[in-house]
């Protein structure tokens, strides 16, 4: 653990950010379902929102600890690439199209299982290995993704769970990309780098925007919603998460996730009236058992 947290700030910081993350699930099922807001809307009112409070919150940072001799903030090169906000852009489009026709806690369960298999397959394909504990949690968790998708076991249509499939894959990469850039530790400002990476997705939202024209359709409470998912669960939620980041183990951070498709859940069932399946409960019993089989050791 890093000085610069106790303990106490640490699990609060950690709390509020898995919040975040099951926040974006609910607001977006929230506003697609009980609102007149269509899945272009809602992305791209997201992103904008989100590169809108990520820009606020580096700039005052920057200014704050900024010397009279140091670059002005606004003329600073923007962190960030285009192969990472495209990455991004994939999986906020198609999270939002997924939740067109799925129930919060189906699509949090979907897209966490797909960001760590992912994830973890690509750690395979570069030579990792894994132990006879591991592989058994990792053939579980990809059996609960699949029987998550067979007909009649949970709602979701296949269009609408390849998307959210998709959209985990997406977020993935997009892990895997910041990983990289952030190595060695220390290389880079994760915070800044998201910045920068959200505020290019802004004229990939507007193309997406351009494209669904003829299908928009505009909804007050709909745009707060996104306004919302995009500035505070998104923005401000990876902002905390990363501060807390560095102080917690690489295994503890994983782990710790696990906690967002159960406070997804909860959010459905509590704010729109969900219904948890027994085939539901027993998908996400295999997924989150079979994930945290595999992160219960560090991998070689």
């Amino acid at each position: 653990m890093t000085p610069t947290l106790s303990t106490w700030r640490l699990a609060a910081l950690t709390t509020l950010a898995m919040l975040a993350f099951a926040g974006n699930s609910v607001l977006c099922r929230m506003a697609l379902k009980t609102t007149a807001l269509d899945a272009a809307s809602f992305t791209t009112v997201r992103l904008l929102s989100g590169a809108a409070m990520l820009w606020l919150l580096v700039w005052l940072r920057q200014r704050a600890t900024a010397s009279p001799q140091a670059t002005p903030p606004d003329r600073r090169p923007l962190a960030g690439n285009w192969g990472s906000a495209l990455a991004l852009f994939a999986y906020a489009a198609l999270f939002s199209f997924a939740y067109v026709g799925m129930s919060t806690g189906t699509g949090a369960l979907l897209l966490f299982g797909a960001v760590q298999a992912s994830m973890i397959g690509w750690g395979l394909a570069r030579g990792e290995r894994l132990r006879p504990l591991q592989w058994l949690g990792f053939a579980v968790a990809l059996a609960g993704l699949v029987a998550l998708m067979l007909p009649g076991v949970v709602t979701p249509a296949l269009p609408d769970a390849l998307a959210m499939l998709g959209a985990g894959v997406a977020w993935g990469i997009y892990s895997l990309r910041g990983k990289a850039t952030t190595a060695p530790a220390g290389a880079a400002d994760p915070v800044a780098t998201t910045c920068g990476n959200f505020v290019r997705t802004v004229p990939m939202a507007l193309l997406l925007l351009a494209l669904a024209w003829p299908t928009l359709r505009g909804d007050a409470q709909g745009l707060w919603l996104a306004v919302v998912s995009g500035a505070v669960t998104s923005g401000l939620g990876y902002a905390l998460w990363y501060r807390a980041l560095p102080a917690l183990q690489a295994t503890h951070a994983a782990t710790v996730q696990l906690s967002v498709p159960v406070l997804a859940a909860l959010g459905g069932v509590l704010l729109l009236g969900e219904a948890v399946s027994w085939p539901l409960a027993a998908s996400s019993v295999a997924i989150l058992g079979g994930i945290a089989l595999v992160l219960a050791r560090p991998q070689r």
